[in-house]
């Protein structure tokens, strides 16, 4: 196990496995600062082939993350400032992340926090989760949830959860798609683990495909987006299409055992 730290950014490495810890005392906000050092640590996982899956944590039990640092901003941070190569936390803007992305997410998580969690592809919550895109109140407009929000959530919760910026708690976020699993605040970093071993043994080169085919997908007509997959123009696609691993799945499934996935 390799363990770093890159100022308010802790990582834990275990085989293929990247934990990245957020521990920037006392709320876990996030500045300009860190968010650039977020950017450079989910951009090496992103360019690093010997690591298929990340998980995205908080330090503490009461702060996920409050999302803007707001003592940073009085200080001179500005909200249009640098916020780095994968935009506000590092993962928000950050182009061709193909690898799956977990987020155990306990505590208060609210404007820039949740859409920072909202960035993941899988995420897991506490019982002591809470959530609100409170930006309303503070004269501004909760940019990337209000673009993400509708179309992952009906959109007249969506509407009234950024309307309103009222708290909602872990199971009606449940309740309403935002969240895999609920869990024990005890057993919620172990379940996140489960899940993150499950997909390290999965092949990297679909689960490339599919983050990429879901991602251009979403503003393309049904039609145009499977013509592209089907030309092979999406490059992860080309790729899996033309890989040792597409064979080996096949021989796997002829030869009724596992498949080693190799990455190519």
């Amino acid at each position: 196990m390799e363990m770093r730290t890159e100022g308010p950014i802790k990582t834990r490495r275990e085989g293929a496995i990247l934990e990245v810890t957020l521990d920037a005392p006392k709320a876990n906000a996030i500045s300009l600062k860190t968010s650039r050092v977020m950017g450079l640590v989910f951009r090496d996982f992103r360019d690093d082939d010997s690591l298929r899956v990340c998980i995205i944590r908080a330090a503490g039990e009461k702060f996920f993350c409050p999302g803007w640092d707001l003592k940073a901003a009085a200080e001179g941070d500005a909200v249009d400032g640098d916020y780095g190569v994968g935009g506000f936390a590092g993962l928000q803007e950050l182009p061709n992340l193909n690898k799956p992305v977990i987020a155990a997410v306990q505590g208060i998580c609210c404007g820039g926090g949740l859409e920072f969690a909202l960035s993941a592809d899988i995420i897991l919550c506490s019982t002591n989760a809470t959530f609100a895109l409170p930006e309303i109140r503070s004269g501004t407009v909760a940019d990337a949830a209000s673009i993400k929000l509708p179309k992952r959530i009906p959109y007249h919760v969506a509407m009234d959860l950024l309307l309103t910026g009222r708290w909602f708690d872990a199971e009606e976020a449940f309740r309403w798609g935002l969240i895999k699993e609920v869990c024990q605040p005890e057993d919620l970093l172990t379940k996140a683990w489960d899940l993150a071993r499950l997909l390290e043994s999965g092949p990297p080169l679909v689960y490339a495909a599919i983050k990429e085919v879901v991602r251009e997908a979403e503003n393309m007509r049904f039609q145009d987006a499977l013509n592209r997959i089907t030309k092979r123009q999406m490059p992860t696609v080309d790729k899996l299409y033309s890989s040792e691993d597409q064979l080996e799945g096949a021989r796997a499934f002829a030869e009724k055992r596992d498949p080693v996935w190799k990455g190519r």
